[in-house]
């Protein structure tokens, strides 16, 4: 028997239903898809990471890879192992949601590992059919004590699934921490291991960089950059979308501008508010775009599905409507991780419908497989859960298929969309600014600026107090993909728009490229030619604008001396009435129609 392998146990009852031969030949994004050519084996990243961990049999193992990888299929490969060799005796494993508890017990099972995932704290301990529970970290945190002793009971593998969870709060990572230190293996894995705070999560080991910063050290890695060259994971394109932005802020002022553009931090939140609003036209006219979309990937792929992200769940409720009337269809929705809502999750998956509609908890782990075409309508923004989200669309289940993202034109996203191939590890550390540099030789300045700094990690826009969305209209910005930009801006409807929708549904990397540079030069081609009459039309234009703004502005001071009605109101109930943006953003056609509309107030028509 070779140095450091476990010892036989005769006396310990070893599951025999569990099978790593079963295990090898579980699809590797169970459930539901055989990705082309990976059904009957495991994949490359697997059988590597499965030999790295024999070679080491270490007691805690960190595998991070890309969602989409196949990260159930390696974890149960190694369960059934250890089961078999007699190293274990228990498995438990520990997942962020209800729904993904039954996604793992529903996994364990084809390959005779038997998982409770409705086990109860009350219960104490698990039926003696079961090789082991399925809890949420949530469920760990509530009594810790209790899987303490149902850990050291027996030898238990631990599977912790999405292994940041254990970063979420102090109180949990030191519940994990106390439930399962005496675990005689641990396996931890992950999709994101990066958070946005500095939280240690337990059982991953950290590195102190040259820098000083101590980072997550993963003992194997399987990146986005790896599964899509690989043809794991799809291809994604993002589709951003500006456009004119105009609210009222607390102090009562109006704000006009356009979304994306340079702005302070607090105007770019306060526009993004603005754009996700679901009383704008911003939101319904992205929804029609992507369904416009959803509609042409369907031509290749027929049961692909689009699903939209929302803040919470009025939002939600909102945008499901919006989609109804673009549709014809009611979508579903999904408002709370319980029973019902994992159900019509299930059901969405098994189904042909086109559209789900979801707040955070179908943005991590839960396998959709044909989703194909996401709008982003978050205000969350922090790397996280942008790569969380982006996940849920990358599973590839044959040759050629692509995804595609719909987001709000905003630095932050933009940065995380250009940057999606990146890996990133959890950094324990951050640099210390200029300030704080400064504030080393001044220890009274540095502890009085630690307790005036706001201690939390945001996962979202800051609150930046109230304030009232007036109008938000949509515009094709630009595509990006493979840290390129394509396009060069439209209307909602316009061609160089459809361009973009009409990509075709089933392309690989390769292809992508080729054809966005394509579509791109011919929208330069046409807009050079296009240049020089547009600047010859401009001078006439911008001075007729100029004259019906000054005419607009006559007429409307007339009228409000003679109803009494503030310059404001009239000015709000001529757009009301003939619609577009403010005064200086007014086309030549909107001004023209405004100052028909006061005219006839004149001569007593309403």
């Amino acid at each position: 028997m070779p140095a450091g392998a476990p010892l036989p146990l005769p006396a310990t009852p070893v599951p025999q239903a569990a099978s790593s031969a079963a295990a090898s030949h579980l699809s590797p994004s169970f459930p539901r898809r055989a990705p082309w050519g990976t059904a009957s084996k495991l994949r490359a990243w697997q059988a590597e990471a499965l030999e790295t961990y024999r070679a080491r049999s270490p007691r805690d193992f960190l595998a991070v890879a890309t969602p989409g990888a196949g990260k159930t299929t390696f974890a149960l490969r190694i369960a059934t192992e250890l089961l078999e060799q007699g190293t274990v005796r228990r498995i438990t494993v520990v997942a962020p949601t209800e729904h993904l508890k039954h996604q793992w017990a529903d996994a364990a099972a084809r390959v005779g590992v038997r998982l409770d995932p409705n086990f109860k704290n009350s219960q104490g301990r698990h039926g003696a059919q079961y090789d082991g529970v399925a809890l949420t970290y949530a469920q760990v945190a509530a009594n810790p004590a209790l899987h303490m002793a149902r850990t050291e009971a027996a030898r238990t593998l631990v599977i912790l699934d999405e292994v940041h969870h254990g970063g979420d709060a102090l109180s949990w990572g030191e519940a994990i921490r106390e439930a399962f230190e005496g675990a005689t293996r641990r396996l931890a894995l992950t999709g994101t291991p990066f958070r946005s705070d500095t939280a240690p999560i337990p059982f991953v080991v950290y590195d102190r960089g040259m820098d000083g910063i101590r980072r997550s050290s993963a003992d194997y890695t399987y990146g986005y950059g790896d599964a899509l060259r690989d043809g794991v994971v799809r291809p994604v394109i993002f589709l951003t979308y500006s456009g004119q932005m105009r609210w009222r802020t607390k102090a009562g002022d109006e704000v006009s501008a356009r979304l994306g553009e340079a702005m302070t931090k607090d105007m770019t939140a306060q526009a993004w508010r603005s754009a996700l609003d679901p009383n704008g036209e911003w939101v319904p006219s992205v929804l029609a775009a992507a369904d416009k979309r959803l509609s042409e990937v369907r031509r290749a792929v027929p049961d692909a599905g689009g699903l939209v992200i929302a803040t919470d769940q009025t939002d939600a409720r909102a945008y499901a409507g919006h989609l109804a009337r673009i549709t014809g269809q009611s979508p579903v929705v999904v408002l709370s991780d319980d029973d019902g809502a994992s159900k019509r999750i299930d059901e969405f998956s098994d189904g042909d419908d086109r559209w789900m509609v979801a707040v955070r908890m179908v943005s991590e782990g839960v396998d959709v497989p044909r989703l194909a075409v996401g709008v982003y309508a978050t205000s969350t923004s922090t790397p996280l859960f942008f790569a969380q989200a982006v996940g849920r669309f990358v599973r590839a289940r044959r040759r050629g298929e692509t995804a595609s993202v719909f987001l709000p034109s905003v630095g932050p996203l933009l940065d995380l969309a250009n940057t999606l191939e990146l890996e990133r590890d959890h950094a324990l550390d951050r640099p210390l600014t200029s300030e704080e540099q400064g504030d080393m030789y001044n220890p009274e300045d540095a502890l009085m600026a630690a307790a005036n700094r706001e201690e939390k990690a945001s996962d979202g826009l800051a609150d930046q107090g109230s304030f009232e969305m007036l109008e938000s209209q949509a515009s094709f910005d630009r595509v990006l993909f493979d840290g390129g930009e394509f396009g060069t801006g439209g209307d909602v409807g316009s061609d160089e728009e459809l361009d973009f929708l009409g990509l075709p549904g089933l392309l690989d990397a390769d292809q992508v490229t080729t054809l966005l540079k394509q579509r791109q030069a011919s929208q330069l081609s046409g807009k050079g030619k296009a240049a020089q009459q547009a600047a010859e039309r401009s001078e006439l234009e911008h001075r007729r604008a100029a004259d019906l703004r000054k005419e607009l502005s006559q007429l409307v001071s007339a009228w409000a001396r003679r109803s009494g009605q503030p310059h404001g109101s009239v000015h709000n109930e001529l757009r009301r009435r003939s619609g577009g943006p403010e005064v200086p953003l007014a086309s030549i056609d909107q001004l023209t129609q405004r100052v028909e509309v006061v005219r006839g107030w004149f001569v007593g028509k309403k």
